[in-house]
Order: C-alpha cells, then structure tokens, then sequence
C-alpha cells in the first residue's frame, strides 16, 4: 500500500483499508487516508490499454455533465499503477447507496432513462468515430439444448442436493420446452454498435440524497466499456432495474424509462423495439448463473437465479406487453 500510495502527491499516509463486498469481477477497496477516503480498484483483467481507455473516456465525461467518478492521476498523470504486475486505480470515494427500480418512483425511472441516454450520446462525442465493428450473433438454439443437458446431469447429480437445485431442473427443463416453442424466432445478428457502459445496473450506479431528491452521484465500473447495439444495454438495464422478485418487469415504470431514453438517446420505436426482442432471445438462452455454480463451482450469483430465470418465463408470456412498454 505505501509504494501505492507514494506514486501520488496528495494521497496521504494508509491508515485502513477494508474490502468492499459488492462486485463479482474486480476486487475493490476502501482506502481511508490521512488526506481524506479512496475507493482502490485491483483490475483483475490487467489489460492496461483496456484500463487507460476507460480512464480517458471518464474524464472527458466528466466535463460534459456525466456523473462519474474518475480516477486520480499520480505524479506522473498516469491514472493505472502497475505493481507486481497487477494493475490498480485510485478513485475518488463517492459517498452514495445503490436503488434498484423498486426505489424508483415514475419520476426517477424517467431520469434513470434519461441518464442512460445521456451516457451513450455523450460517448458517441468522447470516443473514437470509427469503432471497431463486430457481428453480435445471436444464441444458437443448438447449443443451448446440449447446455441444459449438461446442467440438467450436474444439477441432479449435485450433492447434497437443496432447492436451489431442484429448482434449477425445473427451470432447465421448462426453458427446453419453451425454446423449442420458439426456436424459429431467433433473430438476425444486428449490423452496428456504438460505445456503451456495457454494465449498467443497480450496483454501478450510486445515488446521493434521499427519496425524490436522490440524484445520481456517479456512474461506477467502466470495465465493459465496449462497442455494442446502444438500444440493448437500455432493455438489459431495464430487465435489471425493474424485475421484481416474482420475474415480473414493472412495465409502468419500464414504459417512463424507455420513453426518456428514446427522448435522451434520440432512438426511435423500432430500435427499442428490436432490441427487445434480441435481449428476450438472449434470456431464453442464457443460464450464466447455473453455469457459475455448477461448471465453475462459483456461487456467488446463485442468490439473482430465481428472478432472473422466472423473468425469461414471464417475459415470453408477456412478450406483446413488454414491446409495447418500451417501445409504445
């Protein structure tokens, strides 16, 4: 920590520092000092270019009005210390909470839109025009079959057993009998992307203040910062924000987000509306979280699992309601 800390000039002395909970990919810190708290961030991926250009994109959205919190230069205005080959970045601490859309009032789902809209049109100005383009294909029913097969064997055959494994069986068997329903409604790889957040949900998001005063205090992890169909991130986010526990969306609040993002991001009907139905196809077939537990042993996004996988069922269901709420 103190041949960290000595690449900045105004950082101060160590005096604690203690592990912050939340986050599945990167391993973050709160680093209090004798000048004042940081939020150290250990970038696993050590990919400094990667690193640098997220650094970059920040700062220049920053000085456009985007709510962030960029990383403190050192001495020499590098913003990514490598030490013992691993890469580091301090940040300011930015004292907020997270609020996920059951938080979220009508008037705060619009703001939420309109924020989002406001990140990807400020990209588009910070970032390079000529993105690197690359085919987004969608999900191969093929292989999702052979997928549940497998997680179908290792769920039965976990031990000791538990109802999160019975109820994985039951969702793997129900998502065959639906994809095979709808197999023929795989859609066609989208042709262009812009710059995104590429993460936008609940826990990189932090809010300042309380109730209807709450505003966004920073737009945090910048790690997938990538080049995708714009109008996707605005559904996943949505799919993130406002599920409830049931795997219901709150279409009320979707349709005020949505329409604020269309207004901020100036997207019209048919994007959003083709890009719900790409996230849909991507939920049928995604099981990120079983292949978690059960192929890498990793359980610490078991406890998302069953709203996410009831969320794939309902939205089927419902799948004229959702398009109308995002794109009416």
């Amino acid at each position: 920590m103190g041949d960290l800390l000595r690449r900045y000039e105004s950082a101060g002395e160590p005096l604690s520092c203690e592990r912050v909970a939340q986050g599945l990919l990167n391993r973050g810190y709160r680093l209090a000092t004798t000048r004042g708290d940081y939020f150290l961030k250990h970038h696993l991926d050590g990919d400094h270019e990667a690193i640098a250009r997220q650094h970059r994109a920040t700062e220049r959205l920053q000085a456009l009005g985007v709510p962030v919190a960029p990383p403190v230069p050192d001495a020499d205005g590098d913003t990514v210390a490598v030490i013992g080959g691993h890469c580091y970045a301090l940040h300011p601490w930015v004292h907020g909470r997270h609020r996920d859309g059951a938080q979220l009032c009508a008037v705060e789902s619009r703001r939420l839109g309109a924020l989002l809209g406001l990140v990807h049109t400020c990209l588009a100005q910070v970032m390079e025009p000529d993105v690197p383009q690359a085919e987004h294909l969608s999900a191969d029913p093929a292989d999702t079959f052979a997928l549940i097969d497998d997680l179908v064997a290792r769920a039965r055959g976990h031990r000791p057993r538990d109802a999160f494994d019975e109820l994985a069986e039951h969702r793997l068997l129900e998502r065959r009998v639906l994809l095979g329903q709808h197999a023929h409604r795989r859609p066609a790889a989208p042709v262009t992307g812009t710059w995104v957040h590429g993460d936008f949900h609940p826990l990189n998001l932090l809010y300042r203040g309380e109730g209807r005063s709450a505003e966004p205090a920073a737009i945090v992890d910048w790690d997938r910062l990538g080049v995708q169909p714009r109008a996707e991130e605005a559904v996943r986010a949505a799919a993130i924000f406002f599920v409830r526990p049931s795997g219901e969306l709150e279409l009320a609040k979707v349709r005020a987000y949505a329409r604020a993002y269309r207004r901020a991001a100036g997207a019209d009907a048919e994007e959003l509306a083709a890009a719900v139905h790409r996230v849909w196809w991507e939920r049928l077939n995604d099981f990120w979280i079983l292949r978690w537990r059960y192929q890498l042993h990793d359980r610490r996004a078991d406890p998302q699992f069953p709203a996410a996988s009831a969320l794939a069922v309902w939205w089927t269901r419902e799948y004229e309601a959702v398009c109308e709420a995002f794109a009416g």
